[in-house]
């Protein structure tokens, strides 16, 4: 029986909330108030507008958790809005995935004596702990927290650089740990997000780095929505990406 997830928070209005506070503490590429006004008001309006649109569809979203660089799970969920603004996720499975799960679980337990079988549900546990614990970190950072950001603006580790082609670059240095950086890419003209990205670690080792990608993409209507998130665990050769397709409108 499909089991239905729901996401109860909205990371773009926190994103507002989060840019904004840079915006008129740190200032823009233009430097005067009114074009620091005129930025904040164009995002909150673009956001605005992009997230009542997004509520007319519904996706898939696709996970895919690789071991080494060899795929070990992948999962299907269809996506939509509710009414009161959370995104319902259910999780999608075909008669082929069920049945081949049955059978590798199967083989597993054929093949495997006692002790051998207690050595892997011991290193499946490890990996579990890991990556709640990485589940964990990147929650710390996404959505962004205005005060964080505040308190980078305030100690002068905050950073606005022009984009080689359009835009700019918003990039906050020390933000949640020593060392550790969030940086988003944005489009004044186009009023898109153009990317996000986040590089960190692990407890209070450094060389247990983890990063985290987000790109954009648009919709026939101009509708802009993350098409990919891509987490690394290098430390333990982890990757997680996460696509979202398929978008159909429903009619609403």
């Amino acid at each position: 029986m499909s089991r239905t997830n729901i996401t109860k928070f909205n990371p773009f209005i926190l994103l507002v909330l989060s840019i904004n506070a840079l915006l008129f503490a740190a200032g823009t590429p233009a430097g005067g108030k009114q074009d620091k006004q005129e930025m904040v008001a164009a995002l909150k309006q673009s956001i605005a507008h992009n997230q009542a649109a997004l509520k007319q569809y519904t996706w898939t979203e696709t996970t895919e958790i690789s071991l080494k660089g060899e795929v070990k799970k992948r999962e299907e969920k269809e996506c939509h809005y509710s009414p009161d603004g959370t995104v319902v996720k259910t999780p999608i499975q075909s008669d082929d995935q069920a049945q081949q799960q049955q059978q590798q679980a199967g083989g597993h337990r054929r093949r495997n004596g006692p002790l051998k079988q207690e050595i892997v549900e011991h290193k499946k546990a490890e990996m579990k702990d890991y990556m709640e614990q990485v589940a964990a970190l990147i929650h710390d950072y996404v959505p962004p927290d205005p005060q964080k950001i505040q308190a980078a603006v305030a100690a002068g580790n905050a950073d606005i650089q022009p984009l080689p082609s359009q835009g700019v670059t918003l990039t906050f240095k020390d933000y949640l740990k020593p060392g550790d950086s969030l940086a988003l890419g944005f489009d004044p003209n186009t009023r898109k997000i153009l990317n996000y990205n986040v590089q960190s670690y692990l407890g209070d080792s450094k060389d247990d780095t983890v990063t985290l990608a987000v790109t954009f993409a648009s919709l026939p209507d101009g509708t802009n929505y993350a098409q990919q998130s891509v987490l690394n665990a290098p430390e333990k050769n982890i990757q997680v990406k996460v696509t979202n397709s398929g978008y159909t409108k429903t009619g609403k």
